[in-house]
Order: C-alpha cells, then sequence, then structure tokens
C-alpha cells in the first residue's frame, strides 16, 4: 500500500512541477493526434456529407467498409504501414517509418472512418421537412445541402470528437510504426507501456492521469453535443 501511495505521490509531483520530459511526451502526444484528427475531419466531413445526400450504385459497400473501419485493429494498421513504409516496402524511399508523420498516417486511417461514417450518420437523422421546405423555397441544390448539414453540426462535432477519443487512446500502430523514441516519437500511450516495463511507475502513473483528464473531457464533451439539439431553421436561405 505504501509502494502505491508514494507512486502517486511523485506521480502527482511531476504533474504539477511541469516536468520537462512529461510536457515533451503531452505535447507531441497532443501534436500527432490533432494533426490526424484535423485531416480525417478534412476528408471525412465532405466525404460523410456526400454519403448521406446522395444515392448511388455501390454506396452501401462503401458504408459497410467504414463500418469496418471504425473497429479496425490498431495492429493491423501499424502492421500494414510498417511493409509498406520499411527499407524494402515500396514506399519506403520515403523514409517515414519511425517518425511522427508516420504516426499521424496512422491514426488519420483510424480517426477516418469514425469520423465519415458519423458523419453520414448525422446527415441521415435530419427531418426529411428541412430539405422540403428549403427547396419549396426556391434553395439550390447547393443550399439545400448546406442547410441539412447545418442541421447535424452537431452529430458531425460529435463524430469528429469520438474520432479523437479513438486516437488519443491508441497504442498498437503508433507504437509500430514510430518505434517510441525518446525525445522525438514517443507519446502518452506507448510512454505508459514503456515505462510500466521498465518499473517507472511515477512517469507512467503521470501520464495516465494526465491521459484520463483527456478521455474524461472528450467523453463530457461528447456527451453535451449528443444532448443538445437545435429547432430547424433555415431563415438564412
Amino acid at each position: 500500500m505504501e509502494f502505491l501511495i508514494d507512486a502517486f505521490k511523485n506521480a502527482f509531483f511531476l504533474i504539477v512541477s511541469l516536468d520537462k520530459e512529461l510536457l515533451e511526451i503531452i505535447t507531441l502526444s497532443l501534436k500527432v493526434s490533432l494533426t490526424a484528427l484535423f485531416f480525417a475531419s478534412l476528408f471525412g466531413i465532405p466525404f460523410g456529407a456526400f454519403l448521406g445526400l446522395k444515392n448511388f450504385l455501390g454506396k452501401t459497400v462503401i458504408l459497410i467498409l467504414l463500418n469496418t473501419g471504425m473497429g479496425l485493429p490498431p495492429v493491423v494498421v501499424g502492421l500494414f504501414l510498417y511493409m509498406l513504409f520499411s527499407r524494402s516496402g515500396p514506399l519506403g524511399f520515403l523514409q517515414l517509418l519511425y517518425t511522427p508523420t508516420a504516426m499521424i498516417i496512422a491514426q488519420f486511417i483510424l480517426a477516418f472512418p469514425i469520423v465519415t461514417a458519423l458523419t453520414q450518420s448525422a446527415i441521415v437523422k435530419v427531418d426529411p421537412i428541412i430539405k422540403l421546405t428549403a427547396r419549396t423555397l426556391g434553395a439550390t441544390p447547393f443550399q439545400v445541402a448546406l442547410t441539412v448539414i447545418k442541421e447535424a453540426r452537431y452529430g458531425i462535432v460529435a463524430g469528429v470528437i469520438a474520432g479523437l477519443g479513438r486516437v488519443m487512446a491508441e497504442v498498437g500502430a503508433i507504437l509500430i510504426v514510430g518505434g517510441n523514441i525518446a525525445g522525438y516519437t514517443r507519446v502518452i500511450t506507448t510512454t505508459i507501456a514503456l515505462e510500466t516495463d521498465k518499473g517507472n511507475f511515477e512517469l507512467a502513473l503521470a501520464l495516465g492521469i494526465i491521459l484520463l483528464i483527456i478521455s474524461f473531457i472528450i467523453n463530457i464533451s461528447f456527451y453535451i453535443i449528443q444532448k443538445r439539439g437545435i429547432p430547424p431553421n433555415i431563415a438564412w436561405l
């Protein structure tokens, strides 16, 4: 029991003293995850909106693939990217293996299906009366699409937050492609795994507490957004 108390005391000391190594790891984690989420949202939201607004041949297959991708095992993504970026791989000349860029790509692959699928789901749940009213008021197809997207904005934001939760807690893929190099590719989750194996529980606990706080903030934000609702409003047309 005394061992646990001492470990927690030292962990809290690292946090309140703003330990340099701790801050570097947290900063890199946020940089990698937020960058990956930015690109996942940049491509995922428009694609999800397109899937939600249009019907075309092959759409069902795409949705099945996206739903499958939402549960894609991180280690499989890491293995695929490792083979792709290794020296003998087809993209080995890019020298991306064991770099933050490779970690961003891995997290992008994990977040993209979530953002896209949840955006599509939010779009299709918009009341059809919104489209009909907009068309009645003389809106163009583009304006109708913008109206629907506006009505689905809380669901879309919830999808982005869900994507952030996915990448912040991820360890398998980034450990494989990042290598957990001190001062270069060490992030929160990989450091927790490494330091626990080494018996350095103080740093692992400190990072674990930070990760729990981030996860709590993400989940609270997700809950609040899910509970919010907006009345139909197309007066801007």
